[in-house]
């Protein structure tokens, strides 16, 4: 049989090359809109294969083998997502050929650029559109990427069916006005969406016969007996009671959730905030001022990087610290266990001012994050591809892509799959993302994740008893991923690398002393002048929007 070979047309991309900055600056927002339609952007190709809809009596999606050109990062421990099982197995099930693009590790985003401003793009792009200038919605508009609505309502019945059974699901993969651009990567389980928080070393807290602390006064008394009592018990004045980095403030927010207020935007009763203009972040910095003074923050924490802190915790320095459960509490635990034998962590409660009072606000992801997998305009084959990556949202291939191949890398018992041991166990020494990766990828990929894969990566018991901590916020001051258009995330780029800037350096300036809290009004006549405020009433007008879906 013919093999067909899928060719581009190079389309220049005009205006819209993605800078790393505007990327870094634009990951909160999700797929923006401007309420211009392509035409043509839903109806198939005239390039279609006559009879492109209807399914070979095999089962497979085409009749002739077919080869799709797909750009997405490379997957843990692989040369090629080829080498996948799931990949090699999907491949036998439809009878489409993928020719992978992997971005060097490291250089993801400025090989996107490159694509982008080449115009050779390929049939499929998976990628974290929320960043992209204007996000799904613009990629549409300037011809990038195609609508997807008709094509999913025709030839995806699984995704179709999930979106019509998870509404939440569907208001969040749209645009404001009812697009969908995307093969999305859903967490649709509330138990996936929260993985961090922080994490306190629990046998330093049964050595002082201390209390997991809840509120802000409570964690002043623990920090400071881990400082003055020795816990690590070599004579030594050395513990870092606390060590933050400064680049988690915005994600999980930790102690500043006390205060109700967040390091970034926030909803209060159904109005976009900005936490560091409010007086409880004054509150905030105080606390942390003092703190600073009194040696219970690492002196060095704004210079610190993520390796310097994995040394710090390993080296038994240190006695709180925000953790992922999988790469934070996970790792630190295994790499302890022959070092240091009694070496405990615990995820510690978001805490509050006053005791009794449930935390506001945590670390919780969105149903839908803006990843996913697109089908750009030079495709010719689209409606093969959309049942392509419709296959992985259907039973088969949920399992497949969730755990892998049967009697390989999972085995059924009592209808839970259970990874094997050369998941779970791997006997070259591979990390549990890397082992899994030889079969699977349940993670950052166009699919809906299960939850039961969570349940065994985070499968010590200090990791479910962290998750079942971290999720007590109620998470309402969250925003869901908002629509900007164009224009919008333009002017909120523009605003917010300069906000932010300036907003981090004087946090330093705040908490290290240089700067007196008494000049906090200064601070915040200052981010006004920056037209803060404009920011928040672009982030009102999306947060309006998205209601409306």
């Amino acid at each position: 049989m013919r093999k067909i070979e899928i060719t581009t047309t190079h389309t220049k991309i005009k205006g819209i090359l993605v800078s790393t900055a505007m990327m870094v600056a634009l990951a909160s927002a999700a797929a923006g809109c401007s309420g211009k339609e392509e035409s043509g952007g839903s109806q198939a190709p005239s390039g279609a294969p006559a009879g492109a809809a209807n399914t070979p009596a095999d089962g497979k999606v085409v009749s002739s083998p077919l080869t799709l050109s797909y750009f997405v990062g490379l997957p843990n421990g692989l040369k090629d997502a080829n080498e996948m099982e799931a990949y090699k197995e999907l491949e036998k099930k439809t009878g489409i050929h993928v020719n992978f693009m992997h971005p060097a590790v490291g250089q993801e985003a400025n090989q996107f650029n490159l694509m982008l401003s080449s115009g050779d793009y390929p049939d499929v792009i998976e990628w974290g559109w929320s960043a992209y200038p204007g996000g799904g919605q613009n990629a549409l508009n300037n011809g990038v990427i195609i609508k997807l609505n008709d094509y999913i309502d025709k030839y995806a019945p699984n995704l179709k069916k999930f979106l019509a059974e998870n509404p939440e699901a569907r208001k969040q993969v749209s645009t404001d006005n009812g697009d969908i651009y995307t093969f999305p990567f859903i967490r649709n389980d509330p138990s996936l969406q929260t993985y961090f928080g922080l994490g306190i070393r629990k046998d330093w807290l049964q050595k002082l016969q201390l209390p997991m602390p809840e509120t802000i006064d409570e964690w002043h008394t623990v920090l400071k007996a881990f400082k003055e009592k020795d816990p690590n018990g070599n004579g030594k004045a050395d513990e870092i009671p606390m060590l933050l980095l400064k680049s988690k403030l915005a994600f999980g927010n930790l102690y500043l959730n006390a205060w109700g207020v967040r390091y970034d935007f926030y909803l209060d009763n159904g109005k976009v905030q900005y936490g560091p203009v409010k007086p409880q972040y004054k509150e905030f910095l105080t606390t942390m001022r003092n703190w600073y003074k009194e040696g219970l923050i690492d002196p060095d924490y704004a210079a610190t990087n993520d390796k310097q802190k994995d040394a710090k915790v390993t080296g038994d320095l240190v006695g709180a610290t925000d953790m992922a459960v999988g790469g934070g509490i996970g790792k630190y635990l295994a790499a302890m266990k022959d070092k240091h034998p009694t070496f405990d962590l615990a995820g510690a409660p978001y805490p509050t001012l006053k005791k009794g009072d449930k935390p506001v606000q945590g670390q919780q992801e969105p149903i839908f994050n803006g990843y996913g997998a697109v089908i750009t305009k030079n495709n010719k084959h689209i409606i093969e591809t959309v049942k392509w990556l419709d296959y992985k949202y259907g039973e088969e291939g949920h399992m497949l892509f969730n755990f892998g191949v049967p009697g390989k890398s999972y085995t059924m018992e009592n209808g839970f799959p259970k990874y094997t041991d050369d998941v779970m166990k791997n006997k070259d020494g591979l990390s549990f993302s890397a082992a899994l990766s030889k079969y699977a990828v349940p993670f950052g990929a166009p699919l809906v994740q299960d939850k039961r894969y969570q349940e065994q990566n985070a499968s010590m018991p200090q990791q479910t008893e962290a998750l079942k901590t971290w999720v007590q916020p109620d998470n309402k001051g969250i925003l869901p991923p908002l629509s900007l258009t164009s224009e919008e995330a333009s002017q909120i780029a523009l605003i917010m690398n300069d906000v932010k800037t300036y907003t981090d350096e004087m946090f330093d300036k705040f908490v290290m002393g240089a700067e007196p809290i008494e000049n906090f009004d200064k601070f915040v006549d200052r981010l006004n002048k920056m037209n803060i405020q404009e920011a928040v009433k672009i982030e009102q007008a999306a947060y309006e929007r998205y209601l409306k879906r």
